[in-house]
């Protein structure tokens, strides 16, 4: 392996002289977290509710009360008082609110005969997302008008007590799994495939061509040198990520050793792909045009995203093979639950093998020519 490490010295020294490739491998998928992490998982805050209240009666003042005291606590929306329906719905219809509240004017006398009193939310649905919002929160406030004061010594219908097993997890710790594969995979597209597509184009393998080298030595070689580009990579994104996502207790040992191995056998088994997908191609623009395509192919269908089970069956067929899938549930099991070896060891045999696997395909399809 003395003429493997030749190699993986020498690409060593080739990326260290290239600190705009070092710094645009590690920022990006750090700014990429930053920005997904607080643009998808934030809490909705501060919708514009516009409450028309035609019946002005006690029970109606009530509602208006509650729908008051959560923009002041919870603030998830914002109330605006209307006198006229048709000014709240055309100032819905405007955009300006997000959604009437309306009381009819018979609401208090139901109420007081218990002849099934309703209110009606019209909401603007061209946003899924803030109508669920609104609708849940409205929702909850109309259901605390029915609830007892006093409650019944033994309960007439079964209720559900959720416990949760872990502390809450915001969207940005959720995605950090994600981001650090992305980091891996940024370092293997543009320290690994690139590189090596640029030096074939420019003649530079001629030089090992000559020695006596062997194939496998080779692509050993450059294996080598490219895992370890990446692995840089995923610490520091990883260190960096796990700081600003919150994740508790990021610095302890055996928690930071199991995360190291992964890292490592991610970058070897992304790297293998790499260059099995890269070994038979000459032209520097085909890694360029295939990358953003691959980028996508791997990285949305693996869950760092969205949970897998809301896929399509052919989008979950690419997640099983895909060996983003298995580095995500790894991460995801190191840094948001803080398990053992024993819930990531199929994740490990998986990208072991796949890295393997890739590598002899690799080694057999190369040819000693230019």
């Amino acid at each position: 392996m003395a003429r493997a490490w030749a190699i993986v010295e020498r690409e060593m020294r080739r990326f260290r002289r290239s600190p705009t490739l070092i710094v645009i491998s590690l920022i990006f998928p750090l700014i990429q977290l930053v920005i997904l992490g607080y643009a998808f998982g934030g809490n909705v805050k501060h919708l514009k509710l516009g409450v028309v209240d035609q019946d002005h009666g006690l029970p109606a003042v009530r509602i208006r009360e509650l729908a008051q005291a959560v923009a002041a606590n919870a603030r998830t929306f914002d109330t605006y008082s209307y006198v006229d329906e048709g000014a709240a719905l055309n100032d819905l219809r405007d955009g300006r609110i997000n959604g009437v509240l309306t009381i009819p004017p018979d609401y208090s006398r139901r109420v007081l005969s218990k002849d099934a009193p309703r209110v009606a939310l019209i909401e603007d649905n061209s946003d899924n997302f803030v109508t669920a919002t609104l609708a849940a929160n409205v929702g909850a406030l109309v259901g605390a008008l029915g609830e007892s004061t006093s409650a019944p010594r033994i309960a007439a219908e079964p209720t559900l007590d959720v416990v949760e097993m872990y502390p809450y997890v915001p969207y940005i710790q959720y995605l950090l799994p994600g981001s650090i594969v992305m980091s891996i995979f940024m370092m293997v597209i543009i320290g690994g495939g690139i590189i090596f597509i640029d030096d074939k184009a420019r003649g530079l393998h001629e030089g090992y061509l000559v020695t006596p080298i062997s194939k496998l030595e080779l692509i050993a070689g450059f294996n080598l040198s490219g895992t370890i580009k990446a692995v840089l990579a995923g610490v520091v994104l990883m260190t960096l990520g796990s700081v600003i996502a919150g994740i508790p207790s990021p610095f302890e040992p055996f928690r930071l050793f199991r995360l190291l191995l992964v890292i490592v056998v991610t970058a070897f088994s992304l790297i293998s792909l790499m260059f099995l997908l890269m070994v038979r191609v000459t032209d520097p623009l085909v890694p360029r045009a295939t990358f953003g395509v691959l980028n996508t192919l791997l990285y949305f269908p693996s869950g760092a995203v969205y949970p897998q089970q809301g896929f399509p069956p052919w989008m979950q067929a690419i997640a099983v093979v895909d060996p983003f899938t298995y580095s995500v549930h790894a991460f995801k099991c190191l840094l948001l639950k803080n398990t053992g070896f024993d819930a990531i060891v199929w994740d490990l045999a998986y990208l072991i093998g796949f890295a393997v696997v890739a590598m002899a395909l690799a080694t057999r399809l190369f040819r000693r020519t230019l």
